[in-house]
């Protein structure tokens, strides 16, 4: 009996130890809507019936509200997913915003959304997600937006959540949402002199998230992060962003090898699209599979039955990674 009590026991620390099965899509974030083949295939494979699509962003310049980099669309988007359409908000466009501006702002991003999933005969949910790095300053009028456009659209209105947009709950407030998207990545800058990794350092992340179970909105989906990119320093350590690189370009003899995500150039010449000088550095930055079940076994203590959203779905991020 007392060998049946110790297996059984060693049997429930193993099985709380595993991740859990979680239902998993993706964000689609570029301008033209356009899947190749490898694209096409992974999202097929996706088990939520969802791609969170991004539809344009919005700005605030001059004193106007502007929609930026709307979609557009090519002949080979074709997916059998329904859209749920993503606006991106700059926090400047909520500062010093009037209530007839909000009203204004709510009815104009629905308009656009309705306009654009009609010409592209785009299936739509009844969502629309709105992602804004709101702030103490802007909160009231953000939430105030987020009910109004409620009111305008007659849809679920849901929005991202940022990491200190938890940690600090009581200066930035709760969303007016049934629903938030826990955005797990963006941990630090990449532009801060740092051997962490900026774009998840998972204890960042822990430290941030200590008391997630008790935030309020208890229906919490994730967003995890796949992309990678090459942080180029140059002689006066500044530095510039080139998207999607990952630590098999930095296999080049005209590098030198620092460490296992950084090397020097040796060599002026074009790298990656970019003239790069000879002493300019190259740190590349992505995410181990590991990394995401730490997060993913972590925020299981936390939230209950979650899906993931993976960010983003580009064939560049998605190729022999394993969902």
């Amino acid at each position: 009996m007392k060998i049946l009590n110790i297996l059984w026991v060693l049997f429930f620390i193993v099985s709380c130890s595993k991740n859990e099965n979680h239902p998993y899509t993706f964000y689609y974030w570029k301008t033209n809507l356009k899947l190749d083949q490898q694209e096409k295939k992974v999202l097929d494979q996706a088990t939520v019936p969802y791609l969170y699509t991004r539809f344009f962003d919005v700005d605030k310049a001059g004193g106007k509200f502007q929609p930026v980099a709307v979609i557009t669309k090519d002949q080979s988007f074709q997916t059998d997913k329904q859209i749920v359409p993503t606006v991106f908000i700059t926090n400047q466009t909520m500062l010093g915003i009037s209530q007839d501006e909000i009203k204004f702002l709510a009815e104009g991003i629905h308009h656009l959304v309705q306009k654009k999933a009609e010409e592209y005969h785009l299936k739509i949910n009844n969502e629309i997600q709105i992602d804004c790095d709101w702030t103490a300053g802007t909160r009231d009028d953000y939430f105030k937006f987020l009910k109004e456009l409620k009111k305008v659209s007659g849809k679920e209105i849901t929005c991202t959540l940022r990491l200190h947009q938890v940690k600090d709950k009581k200066q930035t407030g709760i969303p007016p949402v049934n629903k938030v998207y826990l955005m797990c990545y963006s941990t630090s800058s990449p532009l801060d002199k740092s051997d962490k990794n900026s774009i998840l350092d998972v204890n960042i992340l822990k430290s941030y998230l200590a008391r997630m179970e008790d935030y309020p909105v208890k229906k919490v989906e994730v967003a995890l992060p796949i992309y990678s990119w090459g942080i180029i320093t140059n002689h006066l350590d500044k530095h510039k962003l080139i998207n999607a690189l990952s630590k098999k370009d930095l296999e080049n003899p005209n590098f030198k090898k620092i460490s296992e995500y950084k090397v020097e150039i040796l060599k002026d010449g074009f790298y990656f699209g970019n003239y790069l000088n000879k002493g300019f550095t190259i740190k590349v930055e992505e995410i181990s599979k590991e990394q995401l079940e730490d997060v993913t076994h972590f925020l299981q203590k936390k939230i209950p039955h979650f899906n993931i959203i993976y960010y983003q779905l580009d064939s560049k991020f998605v190729l022999d990674r394993k969902f």
